[in-house]
């Protein structure tokens, strides 16, 4: 054991040498992630299913591994998975009452990818339903405390993910994101969010929400550890069709790189009317340590980006809708019991089902997918989109990088938006345009305000996630916001 660092305050990489070194072994290490969950996670409710005895099984394979020489990276780490990966018999609810009996036959490629790593599965972390929120709030299985504040949510869709590694319940976890559901939680709950490029991560067996917008990425403490989970995740798959085929960088190699003369963007629409003074003062230090390291700021301009919601708010639920209508009580997933004919099997299925959020991103999809609305709003949204991307383009003609908030604010307050949805839509501003136009994201810590994270967002152009990964180390050697438990997380 290390005795002067407790396990689950080492990093990925701190972890990954400490199990070269045979100062542990990944059972000891497993265990003791077992044990803080089994202490802890009643109060945070971040996973819904714990894998104990398929966990240690693992971690003894990958101590045999590991004493055989020539492990990879993470051979040997737990972690933890998103609930809307496919895992073989082990229950995939995407955190919905709908798959709540559903044990899937085949593990998706991400998590095929972390097993043939010899990566340790803990269990599967809560959600959003079926991903769709900004709160955890829509979960069949509660919400998700935010480990800085218990009263207040940890972002969505993936605040389980968050909320776990920033209580130190997993070194790391996977996640998704369409429209910021991986760095909006990043930053309400203090740790590093990665979104890909759209296409770089394979989308095969993780439970489809928006087909064109959905990414899977990794939740970390630091953007080391956010590159060691990417050289893992990322991959061809001729299985996902939107999966681009493309060699896989070492995303470690790049992280030490200079930042001298690095050319940030600075958009001037996010940083007016809605973003809270403290959050924008954060960030605003932020901006001054990057200039200390040698980069050039300039204002630049994205004057799409408030088009950005109302257009992700119809794309997104009217590929929900057609994603989900898989979901019939005939197949698979949650059957009402004793339906009179088939219609009422379909209505009762579906209405006993899924939850309000759900059903309400669903009629919204219909709606914009119907006969006499379809040009007026999904294919008017699809332009829009268009020039999302078109914006993009022009700004890193003149710059390498996109800086701004993550967030409007810290977390707020569960129930504070639940009955105002149009609000709670607003709080994935400045993350819904990279979905929009397939762009990478990371955010990263950079503060706190009235004791809760803050959260700096870094955007840089398709497929450079190395760049911005180094981007976003740099930061990180130079502050230490990254290394800032929630008082929480030292309870146990």
């Amino acid at each position: 054991m290390n005795d002067t660092v407790a396990l689950h305050d080492m990093t990925l990489a701190e972890l990954s040498q400490g199990l070269r070194d045979k100062q542990f072994s990944s059972v000891e290490l497993t265990n003791h992630f077992l044990t803080r969950i089994g202490k802890m996670d009643a109060q945070f409710n971040s996973f819904i299913t714990v894998t104990r005895e398929q966990a240690l099984v693992q971690a003894q394979a990958a101590d045999d591994r590991l004493a055989a020489g020539n492990a990879p990276a993470l051979c040997g780490i737990p972690l933890a998975h998103k609930d809307i990966f496919c895992t073989k018999g082990v229950k995939t609810s995407c955190a919905s009452k709908m798959l709540d009996n559903f044990l899937p036959p085949y593990d998706a490629t991400v998590i095929d990818n972390f097993q043939n790593s010899g990566a340790v599965m803990l269990g599967k972390t809560n959600m959003d339903e079926f991903a769709m929120g900004s709160s955890n709030e829509n979960s069949f299985y509660g919400p998700v405390k935010n480990p800085w504040a218990e009263d207040s949510v940890p972002g969505g869709s993936s605040g389980g993910s968050a909320a776990a590694v920033s209580a130190r319940l997993s070194p790391a976890a996977t996640a998704t994101d369409t429209g910021g559901s991986i760095r909006q939680p990043a930053a309400l709950c203090g740790v590093t969010g990665l979104k890909p490029s759209y296409g770089r991560v394979s989308r095969w067996g993780m439970i489809a929400y928006a087909s064109s917008l959905d990414q899977g990425g990794p939740i970390t403490r630091t953007a080391e550890d956010a590159a060691i989970m990417l050289n893992v995740m990322a991959s061809y798959d001729d299985k996902d069709s939107t999966c681009i085929n493309k060699d896989v960088p070492d995303y470690t190699s790049t992280l030490n790189d200079s930042i001298e003369g690095l050319k940030i963007g600075i958009p001037k629409e996010y940083f007016g009317e809605g973003l809270d003074s403290a959050t924008g003062a954060a960030v605003e230090a932020a901006i001054k340590q990057y200039e200390q390291q040698g980069a050039s700021i300039s204002e630049i301009s994205l004057p799409r980006t408030e088009l950005s919601v109302p257009a992700y708010y119809v794309i997104a639920p009217a590929e929900a809708s057609a994603n989900l209508s898989r979901f019939d009580g005939v197949r698979y997933g949650y059957r009402c019991k004793d339906p009179a004919d088939l219609q009422d099997l379909y209505k009762r299925s579906r209405g006993e089902g899924f939850g309000d959020e759900v059903k309400r991103r669903i009629l919204v999809g219909a709606y914009a997918l119907s006969a006499g609305y379809y040009d007026a709003y999904y294919n008017k949204a699809q332009q829009v989109r268009r020039l999302v991307k078109q914006d993009y383009d022009e700004a890193f003609k003149s710059v390498d990088i996109i800086l701004g908030p993550t967030t409007p604010s810290p977390a707020f307050k569960f129930g504070a938006k639940t009955t105002d949805p149009v609000a709670m839509y607003l709080e994935d501003i400045y993350t819904i345009s990279a979905n929009l136009a397939g762009l990478p994201g990371i955010s990263l810590p950079c503060g706190l305000v009235d004791g809760k994270p803050v959260g700096l967002q870094l955007i840089s152009n398709a497929f450079t996630e190395a760049r911005l990964l180094n981007v976003a180390h740099q930061f990180q050697q130079h502050t230490d916001h990254h290394l800032q438990p929630p008082a929480a997380s030292v309870s146990a």
